[in-house]
């Protein structure tokens, strides 16, 4: 009896399992479909974009291979909408921007935060409660109440140039990252500073020798988040920056916008999927380190 009970839980839980990932494999691909269309639709000529965005051509396979095949020449164009956006955009140029903001962003994002989140678990004073209630309040508050006042300060401080602006993503990313890294150093245990401390350790060779390292899992996941935001982000570049001077690419594709709302469409879908190619790449070869920070800290002992 208790195999038999075994035995029908078991194929009862295939069965759940077989429907759960058949829900999520619909759901999967209801989610990807937008960027297959913009990855379709920047081979089109601009002229059929919008009469046929789903499709690859006006016949049908039923009409003949050779019909098809004569529709969808007619329809592509090729590479020449990458190479039409490449040339009106500046590519290369905005996206070395973009780059560096992002890169740099990140980098200090996680060195002072990780930092900061240290030292207020580990120091317990009213500074230090003052300053993580702070950093929960910075998230919120909405960024349309504060981007005049923001980007008055930032010309003010000479902050409008690619160097200037990632202070303002430090102090805009500052709460998330400081609550993710407090929540992880709670759990890392004390004795294990205190036993580096007798080994001679000062406070900043605790901190990067001893507690860094142990932060890998949420350093890499609050890189992700801020490195998609930052990548992604057009407003407050648009702000902030001297955008005669410097562009980003979300900026940049903004540009392929001409006078009197005409619009290249097709060098338009060739510069997102360029855009979002990037990050897309960057989160593939991270997310493995979220899923094992996830069941690390799901595992006590």
């Amino acid at each position: 009896m208790a195999k038999n009970k075994e035995q029908v839980s078991a194929v009862r839980r295939a069965r759940h399992g077989g429907i759960l990932t058949v829900l999520f494999a619909v759901i999967a691909i209801f989610w990807i479909s937008p960027m297959l269309v913009v990855l379709l639709n920047s081979f089109k000529r601009k002229a059929y974009i919008f009469r046929y965005p789903f499709g690859f051509s006006a016949n049908s396979l039923s009409d003949g291979w050779d019909k098809f095949l004569a529709g969808a020449k007619q329809i592509f164009c090729g590479l020449l909408n990458y190479r039409n956006g490449l040339k009106a955009t500046n590519f290369a140029s905005c996206f070395g921007t973009s780059l560096f903001i992002t890169v740099c962003s990140v980098i200090v994002i996680i060195l002072c935060c990780s930092m900061c989140a240290w030292y207020i678990v580990r120091v317990h004073s009213m500074f230090s409660r003052f300053m993580y209630v702070m950093c929960l309040f910075s998230m919120i508050v909405p960024f349309q109440m504060v981007m005049f006042t923001l980007s008055k300060f930032a010309n003010m401080l000479h902050l409008s140039n690619p160097v200037g602006i990632i202070i303002v993503y430090l102090g805009f990313g500052a709460g998330l990252a400081v609550f993710m890294f407090t929540g992880f150093v709670k759990g890392i245990a004390l004795e294990i500073e205190e036993a580096a401390m007798i080994d001679g350790c000062n406070p900043l060779q605790t901190f990067f020798l001893i507690v860094f390292p142990i932060l890998k899992p949420t350093i890499v996941t609050v890189a992700i988040l801020q490195a998609m935001w930052i990548w992604n982000d057009y407003l407050l570049p648009s702000l902030v920056l001297n955008i005669n001077r410097y562009k980003t690419i979300p900026i940049a594709i903004q540009y392929l916008k001409q006078s009197h709302g005409q619009i290249d469409w097709g060098a338009m879908m060739a510069m997102l999927v360029l855009a979002i190619l990037p990050i897309v790449i960057f989160y593939i070869i991270c997310q493995k380190y979220i899923i094992e920070g996830v069941l690390a800290g799901a595992v006590k002992g």
